[in-house]
């Protein structure tokens, strides 16, 4: 709303009242915004209608359009509550809703500040491609900080049932998020300007982009693929042990769980000798399946290896290691060898805040009595690959299939297969684990790398490198996998250029942002304030509407 304007020596006129109206656009906006991030939580697993991504970011490119940044931050905040508060839910079943909600608000927040930066560059031409950019750039930022970062709910991990899904062999999980924001924003800008009397001729750019968004997942089976040693296969079994109890209570019968997975092991040996299952080359068993420190522990070790010596193969086992200081753990993978003991050694990399370990624990303890209950768990090094019979296994524990950089490094490191041991005890009947099953997808196409899965509880899989599930468990039940699974040596685009992706996009948005500034202050060097009820922000009006421009 233009500032009225005033005559030397008259006094001012009083502006017409429009709180009404003001207030009901305001309404209107925050609950499309809310609805929009709704719509991006159905999309996600386990429901496979990865379509009504593209259309909560239409939706909320729509509310976006031409407003302040300030107004940008509070509908990006309202989007982000609505779609992680629903996606987070698990995050708060056993210890109250005040974490729960505090990271989904948290979270959130970089969500808003993505959609700030998104509704200023929305009036630049080609809009949806700079605003497209700039919420990758905030998926960028949320994904490393604070204390290492969130990057659960990235929006390309929500689409591993997506015909764009091939685009993740191309520029990863960043790139995939990226066409499929870009395709709900272009529907925006053609719904808008087919709307307008006369500016139907324009919608033909829009277009163009959403063309392009919808055309990336077969143009991406078009790129080329290094391979540099040919394709083979192995045997590889996944153990789905159960626990005794669900919650965080989990592991008072640690005895419980790692008899749990002896025994179903020894179910399998028994399997094989009747010829019921295959002869496994290698074993996986889930994180925490030995919560009992086999180093320190002679039964524990002795349970171990007879499991070893029953299914005749090395098995990957997820166990809690107590460090030489006596008050620090590892959250480790050990190839146990039958009659030989441990082989091989990951840990885990990426150890979790709030969970494995507790960041500024005297104060997070003023809102909380579950503090104290956070272990004291400290990263490993390495590249996360282990030599199992001589297959190179890239693993990634639990969580740490979530960020870019450790499965980069695996993969580079040699890994021809990766497994995902898991416990997803913790979070009980939950959508958690369909969660961290839609990531290991993503991430075989990535790589173009078979992806095995063995959690305590469920849901355990095998997965193809084209991303496809050819076998899975219940949650809570014991189950065994057992999968001829091809071992490739094969080298994708993603792989090589690793972030290269990610940082380019976040550079355009960045520089998109800054170009928005620039253009707003140097045609309009003057404008009245505006409110978040959504008055166009100060930014130059959109060139390039006739397509000259």
């Amino acid at each position: 709303m233009a500032a009225p304007t005033l005559d030397a020596g008259t006094a001012p006129e009083q502006p017409t009242p429009a709180r009404g109206p003001a207030r009901a656009a305001l309404l209107l906006r925050l609950v499309v915004a809310a609805g929009a991030g709704a719509l991006l939580y159905a999309s996600f697993p386990p429901r496979t209608v990865w379509w009504l991504a593209p259309i909560a970011f239409a939706l909320l490119g729509a509310v976006l359009r031409g407003r302040r940044a300030r107004a940008g931050f509070v509908l990006g905040l309202v989007f982000g509550l609505g779609f992680l508060l629903p996606l987070l839910h698990w995050t708060g079943g056993y210890v109250g809703a005040l974490p729960w909600v505090a990271l989904s608000v948290a979270e959130a927040v970089f969500m808003g500040a993505a959609a700030a930066g998104m509704a200023r560059v929305s009036l630049l031409p080609a809009g949806p491609l700079w605003a497209a950019a700039v919420w990758i750039a905030g998926e960028a930022v949320r994904s490393r900080v604070p204390f290492g970062g969130f990057p659960w709910g990235r929006i390309g991990f929500g689409q591993p049932d997506s015909p764009l899904l091939p685009v993740a062999s191309v520029g990863g999980v960043t790139l995939l998020g990226f066409v499929t924001v870009l395709g709900g924003l272009a529907i925006a800008d053609i719904a808008r300007r087919l709307s307008e009397p006369g500016r139907q001729r324009t919608a033909v750019w829009p277009a163009l982009l959403l063309v392009l968004a919808i055309a990336s997942g077969p143009l991406a089976l078009l790129a080329p693929v290094t391979r540099t040693a040919p394709d083979t296969t192995t045997t590889i079994a996944a153990v789905q042990g159960n626990v005794p109890r669900l919650g965080l209570d989990f592991n008072s019968q640690r005895r419980a769980v790692l008899d749990n997975h002896v025994r179903v092991t020894e179910q399998l040996a028994a399997d094989v000798a009747a010829g019921r299952q295959p002869q496994p080359d290698i074993v996986v068993w889930p994180e925490n399946s030995s919560d009992i420190d086999p180093l320190q522990n002679p039964d524990a070790a002795l349970e171990i290896d007879q499991a070893a010596a029953a299914i005749k193969a090395p098995i990957l086992v997820g166990a809690v290691l107590v460090n030489p200081d006596g008050r620090t753990t590892s959250n480790s993978a050990l190839v146990w060898q039958p009659g030989l003991g441990v082989v091989e050694r990951t840990d885990k990399r990426r150890v979790m805040p709030f969970g494995e370990y507790m960041p500024w624990r005297s104060f997070f303890r003023l809102f909380s009595s579950y503090v104290d209950r956070a272990g004291n768990f400290v990263p490993g090094q390495g590249n996360g690959v282990v030599d199992m019979a001589g297959v190179q296994v890239g693993v990634a524990i639990c969580w740490e299939i979530a960020f870019d950089d450790l499965v980069d490094d695996s993969v580079e490191a040699g890994a021809t297969v990766l497994a995902v041991p898991s416990n997803n005890a913790t979070f009980g009947l939950s959508e958690m684990t369909f969660q961290q099953l839609a990531m290991s997808r993503v991430r075989a196409v990535e790589h173009d790398r078979s992806v095995i899965v063995a959690t305590t509880s469920g849901v355990s899989a095998t997965i193809t490198p084209s991303g496809t599930v050819t076998a899975s468990t219940g949650q809570f039940v014991p189950g065994v996998l057992v999968d001829r699974t091809d071992l490739r040596s094969t080298t994708t685009l993603a792989t090589r250029l690793r972030s290269v992706p990610e940082w380019t996009l976040t550079a355009v948005g960045v520089l998109a942002i800054g170009a928005a500034v620039f253009l707003a202050r140097r045609r309009r060097p003057f404008v009245a304030g505006s409110t978040v009820a959504g008055e166009p922000h100060d930014a130059a009006p959109e060139a390039g509407e006739d397509g000259h421009g």
